[in-house]
């Protein structure tokens, strides 16, 4: 005979799991409403007279209602009107009682009395028996928490989009292997180019020629992961002109860590480096100013032979041998003034090409030194100079290298007392070529070694110098890729020590 229980499992006392006998008709309900009241969003059925047959507990709590006042309710008296009307719930519903068709994919917002506006994202499905649609299923899921993340979500996007956009600086973002995808306006600005015009383009092809090898390199090491910053590279504009761009590179990563792209920042230092140019210039000229003196007084000599052979000349009665060495001493008078003042020009005059290139830096310290030498006769202090044997060349600016290596002798001048001694030396060690400048002067304070570097420190009185000098000899260095320190004791003299890459290891 056929039993007409059911038989589930359910836990007995002790945790052991025993069979219970159960009506199938009232085992189905209980499930039924066990499954509805631990679904995590809102289940109401509806019936053809759209009333409310059934709704769960989440849609109950949601809506702060009983069981008894939302059951065989109509929809008019749960649901506010306003909400039905602009939502056409009610229409919606028929229509799926029509067609037997279920309603996919609708928003609405729900607010009930005395608790905050909820957004729902529900469904009407069809609940049949054969071909009759006998119910309508509504089933709302509680967006409300995603719709705000998302709304927050695209607030911080659009203020990192207006910070990017009104940004002074280059701020570009490529793929992994380095493709542009994006391209603010400060980039649109200083380079020319558009952003559709780069968007897919490598970053490499927008840099200088020589330059493009260091640029594949930094993509390479992002794409391991490491950081690359302040690294400078030309960037080449529309118009042809070479930006100078002092770079910040960082990696993108995804969920799982690993490299998807590239975030470049770049500052252009156009107007950095003409103020720059235009403040060497200034120094060097308060530089002659100082040298003055001494460079007149080694002009008047050979102005002051040539002058009295001139005289001597003069006097028809003088034999042919005096008269030629007459004319010797004005020739030879004429050529060191002339030298004197060639090597001033070349020192007050920017270089035609103004570049860098390869220079002997032997010969640049001796041209510097000489035009330094009457400075240091008037001064009574002696100025040696020492050059290692073996040529020593780097790449650099000449002119500026050479501004560095007088500001260095002058304040060593400074420093001295007369009798003193300030030593130019030169040497090679390994892949760097370095330059001292030594004197026997009075010495840095202590406290003061710290800050020697930094712009418009200085001992001088106010108006006899400008903290200047040594804070662009710093820059010019580092400009070169080297590096410059200090050494002193008081009352004993100071050395300043340069170190520049040499030219065969940085061809």
């Amino acid at each position: 005979m056929r039993k007409t229980t059911a038989e589930v499992n359910t836990p007995a006392r002790g945790g052991v799991t025993a069979a219970a006998p159960m009506l199938g008709g009232d085992w189905y309900k209980q499930l039924y409403h066990m499954l509805l009241g631990s679904l995590p969003f809102s289940v109401v059925l509806i019936d053809r007279s759209f009333k409310i047959t059934s709704a769960n507990r989440n849609f109950l709590e949601k809506s702060r209602r009983s069981e008894a006042d939302t059951i065989g309710v109509s929809m008019r008296d749960v649901f506010p009107s306003a909400i039905l009307d602009f939502a056409h719930l009610e229409l919606k519903i028929r229509n799926v009682f029509d067609t037997g068709l279920p309603l996919r994919g609708a928003k609405m917002t729900y607010r009930a009395p005395g608790i905050a506006t909820r957004i729902y994202y529900y469904t009407v499905v069809p609940v049949k028996s054969g071909d009759v649609v006998l119910h309508a299923m509504l089933v709302m899921d509680d967006i409300t928490e995603k719709v705000q993340l998302s709304e927050k979500a695209r607030m911080v996007e659009r203020h990192l989009a207006s910070v990017v956009e009104s940004a002074n600086d280059l701020v570009v973002s490529t793929g992994a292997e380095g493709r542009i995808i994006s391209w603010n306006y400060a980039a649109e600005r200083i380079s020319g180019y558009q952003t559709d015009e780069v968007r897919g383009w490598e970053l490499t092809n927008l840099c200088e020629a020589s330059q493009k090898d260091e640029m594949i390199a930094i993509i390479q090491r992002l794409a391991a992961g490491d950081i690359v910053k302040f690294q400078e590279l030309n960037l080449v504009a529309r118009s042809g002109a070479l930006i100078p761009v002092d770079w910040s590179f960082s990696p993108i990563r995804d969920d799982s860590g690993k490299v998807s792209g590239v975030v470049a920042v770049g500052r252009d230092l156009s107007e950095r480096r003409a103020f720059e140019k235009h403040l060497y210039q200034s120094e060097k000229l308060a530089a002659l100013g100082v040298m003055a003196g001494g460079i007149a007084h080694e002009l008047r000599n050979p102005m002051s032979v040539s002058f009295s052979a001139g005289q001597f000349l003069l006097d028809e009665s003088i034999d042919l041998t005096f008269r030629r060495e007459c004319v010797q001493k004005i020739m030879s008078g004429i050529q060191q003034a002339s030298t004197i003042i060639e090597n001033l020009l070349r020192f007050a005059r920017p270089s035609p090409s103004d570049g860098m290139e390869r220079v002997s830096l032997a010969t640049l310290i001796h041209e510097t030194v000489s035009v330094l030498t009457p400075q240091a006769k008037l001064h009574k202090i002696k100025l040696r100079e020492d050059y290692e044997n073996i040529p020593l060349s780097i790449v650099g600016n000449g002119n500026l290298l050479q501004q560095v290596v007088m500001n260095l002798i002058l304040n060593a001048f400074q420093a001295t007392s007369p009798g003193g001694l300030v030593s130019v030396t030169t040497r090679g060690e390994g892949a760097e070529a370095v330059i001292s400048v030594q004197d026997t002067g009075c010495g840095i304070p202590l406290s003061h070694i710290a800050k020697v570097f930094d712009p418009f420190f200085t001992t001088q009185p106010v108006g006899k110098g400008t903290g200047l000098g040594l804070s662009i000899c710093y820059t010019i260095v580092k400009q070169h890729g080297g590096v410059i320190a200090v050494e002193s004791v008081e009352q004993a003299g100071s050395t300043f020590t340069i170190r520049l890459p040499r030219a065969d290891d940085a061809v």
